[in-house]
């Protein structure tokens, strides 16, 4: 049965490249969510005024792989301890967020970051657990922008060691074709 479940863990090239080599995942679709005005802009989004944040919306297979397993990969790929920040990436705009589309998703959130998120981390967990609000697709641009850019050097230096840190804890779960 397909479920959907929208992350925020800062820049969203980085989240869409490592979920888009997850098995049982269907689809990731950067976009934006969680602000205030209707069909921003990456420019709305980036000045800190629209309230949004950088998301991926995943569309999976929850017969293949769980909320749980979609989590823990989350916990590893990003920093959920740092407020409006990744790495270099600063603003509210890549806050760690978790948006949820049904209630019976909370617990099974609130669970992965008190075993899951506390255990790999030595720092309190910031991350936001939310009902999911309205998602806006991000410009074509930002779409598969790993793969289409994975020799520039925002790629080479900040998502490719992230990549690797997931097939490596994740070997188990990566798709055959990637």
């Amino acid at each position: 049965m397909k479920k959907t479940i929208t992350l925020g863990g800062g820049c969203f090239w980085c989240t869409e490249a490592v979920y888009d080599m997850i098995e049982g995942i269907h689809s990731v679709t950067p976009g934006y969510m969680d602000g205030h005005v209707e069909n921003p802009t990456y420019r709305d989004v980036c000045s800190g005024t629209s309230g949004h944040n950088e998301v991926i919306q995943i569309i999976y297979d929850n017969e293949v792989i769980s909320l749980s397993e979609i989590l823990e990969i989350f916990w590893t790929a990003h920093d959920p301890t740092t407020l409006n920040r990744q790495g270099a990436d600063k603003g509210t705009q890549y806050r760690s967020g978790i948006y949820y589309k049904e209630e019976q998703e909370l617990p099974i959130i609130e669970q992965s970051i008190k075993e899951v998120g506390q255990a790999l981390w030595e720092d309190p967990i910031v991350t936001e657990a939310k009902p999911a609000t309205s998602f806006y697709e991000a410009e074509v641009y930002h779409q598969d922008y790993y793969k289409r850019n994975s020799y520039v050097g925002y790629c080479q230096v900040v998502i490719n060691p992230k990549l690797n840190k997931v097939r490596q804890k994740f070997s188990n779960r990566i798709k055959t074709s990637v």
